[in-house]
């Protein structure tokens, strides 16, 4: 499995300095480079090359869509981290962007990746058809901003050290994490030119798996090694952060995750062996400690 994550990794970052190297040098690419490289584990990009191994798109294709998800995914690791956010001085072992090089030009820099991921989807480096883009990035666009990732992370933080429903806490992290693994899992079915309803089946197996990721990761953040994590943790706790382990305790989100995951396998139950990859992601989502 880490095998197979350094391969993407490699291959998704020559990607995104070969695209950075080709455009006008700017101030803020010395920023965008520190919130963008070594870019973390491509856990998003595995599971788009999962499920795209699935649907036989090829492997170059996969590369590129997945170089601007990470993009999007960088930048919300970089604002999510600032003073008026959740305040994380550490991110995957060193500064966090904001530390290293101020408040304004973090948030410049986070603007820069979300806007050089629809650039991403639009350049001719993806071999695919100009319709096919227009949607790519309507679908990247959606699970990006207020019904997606921004939206989520303004319920995450007005939900703070308040009672919270299990129902409310799921729709908060579907959209905080959730909605950008609904893409990964969508985009290759829209580049089969899928019907509407098959996307849709593809988009709530990745609302899953990002709901998996969410639950996975508060509870390294309950249990985990700052150290090992490359992050401070125990930090939800302290913020009265509402999640499924505040509200169901350590052992009842355990047993979540594995109702999840065991749904998620039944859905994909007609792919058989084919779908032995993705298997793989889920267990390793689990059961990773960073």
């Amino acid at each position: 499995m880490k095998t197979k994550l350094n391969r993407i990794a490699k291959d998704t970052n020559f990607f995104l300095k070969d695209f950075l190297n080709k455009q006008n040098n700017s101030k803020l690419i010395p920023a965008i480079k520190y919130g963008l490289f070594p870019g973390g584990k491509k856990i998003r990009s595995k599971i788009l090359i999962d499920i795209g191994s699935l649907l036989s798109i090829d492997y170059k294709t996969l590369i590129t869509i997945g170089s601007a998800v990470e993009c999007i995914h960088a930048y919300t690791l970089i604002h999510d981290d600032l003073p008026c956010m959740d305040d994380d001085k550490i991110r995957r072992g060193k500064p966090s962007t904001h530390i290293k090089f101020g408040e304004s030009t973090a948030i410049l820099a986070g603007n820069s990746l979300q806007t050089m991921a629809c650039e991403i989807l639009a350049s001719p480096n993806l071999k695919i058809s100009e319709k096919i883009k227009v949607n790519l990035i309507k679908k990247l666009s959606e699970c990006s901003g207020h019904l997606g990732v921004a939206g989520g992370q303004y319920l995450d933080i007005s939900y703070e050290k308040k009672k919270v429903s299990k129902k409310k806490i799921i729709e908060m992290e579907i959209k905080k994490t959730g909605k950008l693994f609904s893409f990964c899992c969508a985009a290759p079915a829209i580049i089969k030119k899928k019907n509407h309803q098959q996307v849709k089946f593809f988009e709530n197996i990745g609302a899953n798996i990002g709901l998996l990721f969410q639950i996975a990761d508060d509870l390294i953040d309950f249990k985990g090694d700052s150290k090992i994590v490359g992050k401070k943790t125990g930090k939800d706790q302290k913020k009265g952060k509402a999640t499924l382990i505040s509200l169901l305790g350590y052992e009842n989100a355990v047993k979540y995750c594995d109702k999840i995951t065991f749904n998620i396998n039944k859905s994909l139950k007609k792919y058989g062996s084919n779908s032995k990859n993705i298997r793989e992601t889920l267990d390793y989502i689990l059961n990773r400690d960073k």
